[in-house]
């Protein structure tokens, strides 16, 4: 798969610095991933702490690369913000899914599978899975 068809990954925090750095963290963890697209959407504009519907649908439309859009949130008022635009149903890219999966484990998982050029399905799944990691 080129890299123009990589499965895009949004990150969504109520903090900038939060979703900048799981998104720094996840592509350097995934080996330099720098071919798979992954934006960063936390806070508001005005650069508080919070959710930005605006921001988000930014974030999306910057990594759709027609492969598909995964977005991973951190909590409540983002994940409710991720599902009113998906029920808007033209603020976000076709083929953009709420993945349900934790922030920075799943957000790893995310990249590293994108990166390996696999489709949306195995991208959500592979963040999914990060909830069976164990640490002890």
């Amino acid at each position: 798969m080129s890299d123009d068809k990589l499965v895009g990954i949004v990150l969504v925090s109520h903090s900038a610095e939060v979703a900048a750095s799981v998104a720094e963290l996840a592509k350097e963890l995934a080996g330099g991933a720098t071919a798979v697209p992954v934006a960063a959407a936390g806070g508001t504009e005005g650069g508080g702490i919070g959710t930005s519907a605006e921001l988000i649908a930014a974030a999306a439309a910057a990594v759709d690369r027609g492969a598909g859009v995964a977005v991973l949130t951190d909590l409540g008022s983002a994940v409710l913000t991720v599902k009113a635009l998906l029920a808007e149903g033209d603020e976000l890219p076709d083929g953009t899914r709420l993945v349900d999966a934790p922030f920075v484990e799943g957000a790893v998982a995310a990249v590293v599978t994108a990166a390996t050029g696999a489709d949306l399905g195995a991208v959500e799944s592979a963040a999914a899975e990060a909830y069976t990691y164990h640490k002890v």
